[in-house]
């Protein structure tokens, strides 16, 4: 066959499995929704979980704890994860080992969640002695956020032609003066953008909280970063595998929406950052 017809060919092959993708995400979201809307209301997103009785109940507690856990990752995978990837892109040269260790940060990426919590379990929860908390499973999965932050961080930077830092060097300016001026404000949206969709990836995560400190049922709030938690990901594996309530299947239909809307907006949010950032670029 001519060119003109295995690309015709090629390209219809990729618009078909896209669509067929897109249709498997629409039907698990509709089924998701049909099947959670109906227990959604201002109780379910307010009022503390009541095992007794679930139907008067809501969600609340695995709320917060999601939140917890959100902020703790951010704060110990962002400033770690950001930091090497300046390192690595802007100082570190292009030596052997530091391609040993930009193919060992991949590979880390790709390793399965439950081995992070293997991992935080044995080094957070029982050497450091944390118990299993809010702090150990932030660590836990911080982790495992870690490699996905440098990866896209450093992809980001990449990205900024090397003009503009041999321009600041021109005029003077040491290797950091040029990278903050000249380097990092173009890159902020990737290195944004990556590092929200692996903080996302990390509040989706059950493997690993089941062993470092998420539980499914607490009398209040955590007080402290020391404290066990509920999370939604990891509520909603009981309510799909062990509970026995007839509302169960609904009230996980239910969580998993909340638990799916959390993640869509913040990857609105990423979205909507690097959609700004790019605006602002004039090369």
């Amino acid at each position: 066959m001519k060119p003109h017809v295995w690309q015709k060919l090629y390209f219809n092959l990729f618009r078909l499995t896209g669509l067929v993708s897109l249709g498997i995400l629409v039907i698990v979201l509709l089924y998701v929704i049909q099947l959670g809307l109906g227990v959604i209301s201002f109780r379910f997103l307010t009022q503390m979980w009541v095992n007794s009785d679930i139907t008067a109940g809501g969600i609340y507690p695995a709320i917060v704890g999601t939140f917890y856990l959100g902020v703790g990752v951010a704060v110990f995978s962002l400033p770690v994860g950001v930091a090497c990837a300046i390192y690595l892109n802007e100082y570190a040269g292009h030596s052997f080992l530091v391609r040993m260790i930009r193919l060992a940060i991949r590979n880390l990426a790709g390793v399965p969640s439950i081995i992070y919590g293997l991992f935080g379990f044995a080094v957070f929860v029982q050497m450091l002695n944390f118990g299993t908390s809010i702090i150990a499973a932030s660590l836990t999965l911080s982790g495992m956020t870690i490699p996905w932050v440098i990866t896209a961080s450093e992809e980001s930077l990449k990205t900024v032609p090397q003009s503009f830092r041999d321009g600041a060097y021109a005029l003077g300016a040491s290797r950091w003066q040029a990278v903050r001026t000249n380097v990092l404000p173009y890159a902020a949206s990737g290195m944004i953008t990556g590092s929200i969709l692996g903080l996302a990836r990390a509040m989706g995560e059950t493997a690993p909280i089941i062993v470092v400190g998420a539980t499914f049922y607490m009398r209040g709030l955590p007080d402290s970063p020391f404290d066990k938690f509920m999370a939604l990901p990891y509520h909603l594996f009981i309510l799909t595998t062990q509970h026995v309530h007839p509302q169960a299947q609904a009230y996980a239909a239910g969580t998993a929406l909340v638990l799916v809307m959390l993640i869509f907006s913040m990857t609105f949010i990423a979205m909507f950052v690097r959609y700004r950032y790019r605006k602002r670029k004039d090369w």
